[in-house]
């Protein structure tokens, strides 16, 4: 008998009922990975709970039991499903390195919480600080003994580990003024916004990035956040360094399900980040055992003692320094803060050396007033044969304060068509202006670069309470061009 002839739909149904077959696999999938992110979910919550009462041990069960749920999911790539089940991952990881490092530093001392190993990288960064950067290595140790105890004092209060009072070192050298290419500024390294979340003030005449009490403060506020999102103190201090969105950024990019550290993420951070914790970590080793790196440091500077008086006027430091007969260093290095070297137009705590309180306050009434200059700056743009000293002349500034304003890592490199910022013409020491106006008369006086209330007030035998109540001023902050209306006072 002849075959039976192959019916042609059938290759087409079977493909149809496979496909249909699959889509409701995929389907079914699917819903069965969607339960148990539900449930890994519900499990994470009650972790949550868990720790809420302290209760670390049924904390870790629940958090475990939500890893396992996650272990059991299969996704297709393309799946909605897969970023939440990343981001819970990683909640998971963060949540259980935080109760182990709890319990480390619970169980141990608190300097013994930061893991030190010696790697390669960490042994790198250990062979640059025995060469090439021996001399500054030496130089910033020695420096830290003038903010050691403060900084260790701060760190024990929120009983933090006290490893982390050498982060300076690799920050700024232990340098409160010190400002990086990315416009990081003072010991602890803030960036203006980050300055301005932990409170630390930034106005003309004070920018609290450069005072070492205040600095530190924030840094251990901020510290404490990193851990908390993090989990462990070298993930956190790596975040310090480039910000926490750089590295969850860093984490969220992983392929593989398994718990994050340091050093699983070491390779995908940015240079100077994966640096970072090496340098800190070989820097922990040598301060811990000089002798067995090749080093003998220097005995640490003498921790600074100063007394704290409340001044209201604006006067110079290097002025009163002079009038004291004290180093003309001294009270910068005790107020680091002051962007021009001078006390602000408003009430302001002055550090003065240990014992000089009384005799300071009765040397700055003596004083004439100063103005400090407006934060104002211009803009330059480079032209052919410009030089920064032909600039600094023009614009009545310096070479160092051009370089320190841009960022500058050449005295001598400028090129056409770059754009800097100059300083507006600095203050300078004077009594005020012989009045402009006649006893009792109504002027209306614009400010200058300069201006403050109390120098128009001196200027034109008023107050500086009249002068506010007149303008409807709420504050003590005056801008270039503002137009004040003035009732002269009498002879």
């Amino acid at each position: 008998m002849p075959a039976a002839a192959e019916d042609p739909a059938r290759p087409r149904q079977e493909t149809a009922r496979d496909a249909q077959a699959q889509a409701e696999k995929s389907e079914q999938s699917e819903k069965d990975a969607s339960a148990l992110l539900e449930e890994a979910f519900a499990a994470y919550e009650e972790a949550q709970a868990a720790l809420a009462r302290e209760d670390m041990d049924g904390a870790l069960a629940k958090l475990d039991e939500a890893y396992g749920l996650l272990l059991k999911m299969s996704l297709p790539s393309d799946s909605p499903l897969l970023q939440e089940k990343n981001d819970l991952r990683i909640l998971l990881a963060q949540r259980i390195q935080k109760i182990s490092a709890s319990r480390t530093t619970l169980a141990s001392s608190v300097n013994g919480s930061i893991p030190l190993v010696e790697n390669q990288w960490v042994m790198k960064e250990i062979r640059s600080f025995q060469t090439i950067e021996r001399k500054a290595f030496e130089e910033s140790y020695r420096r830290s003994g003038l903010y050691m105890d403060m900084i260790l004092g701060e760190l024990r209060k929120e009983r933090l580990p006290e490893q982390l009072a050498w982060i300076p070192l690799i920050e700024s050298a232990f340098k409160p003024r010190a400002l990086s290419r990315a416009r990081a500024l003072g010991m602890w390294q803030f960036v203006r916004s980050t300055g301005y979340r932990y409170g630390l003030k930034q106005d003309k005449y004070v920018d609290e990035r450069m005072d070492p009490v205040k600095a530190t403060r924030a840094a251990i506020k901020y510290m404490i956040e990193l851990h908390d999102l993090f989990g462990d103190w070298t993930t956190a201090i790596a975040a310090y360094n480039c910000g926490e969105g750089q590295v969850q950024r860093v984490i969220r990019a992983q392929k593989v399900d398994y718990f994050d550290s340091f050093w699983d993420l070491f390779a995908n951070l940015p240079y100077e980040t994966a640096r970072h914790v090496p340098r800190f970590i070989a820097t922990l080793l040598i301060v811990g055992d000089p002798g067995k790196y090749g080093f003998n440091l220097p005995a640490p500077d003498p921790a600074l003692q100063f007394d704290t008086i409340r001044v209201n006027a604006a006067v110079k430091l290097a002025t009163l320094s002079q009038n004291l007969g004290l180093d003309s260093t001294l009270l910068v290095g005790f107020n680091s803060e002051l962007r021009h070297d001078s006390t602000p137009n408003y009430p302001y705590d002055l550090r003065v050396p240990a014992g000089y309180g009384e005799q300071c306050l009765a040397c700055i009434a003596s004083l004439p007033q100063y103005i400090p200059p407006d934060v104002v700056t211009d803009r330059h743009t480079v032209r052919r044969g410009d030089t920064l000293g032909a600039i600094a002349r023009r614009y009545r500034t310096s070479v160092n304060a051009i370089v320190r304003l841009n960022g500058l890592k050449s005295r001598t490199m400028i090129y056409p068509g770059q754009v800097l910022r100059v300083p507006s013409r600095g203050g300078v020491e004077m009594p005020a202006p012989a009045p402009a106006a006649k006893p009792g008369e109504t002027i209306t006086h614009i400010v200058k670069n300069g201006d403050t209330l109390f120098q128009i007030s001196k200027t034109y035998k008023t107050t500086v309470d009249k002068i506010k109540t007149a303008n409807g001023l709420a504050s003590d902050i005056l801008f270039v061009g503002q137009k004040l209306v003035i009732q002269t006072g009498r002879s």
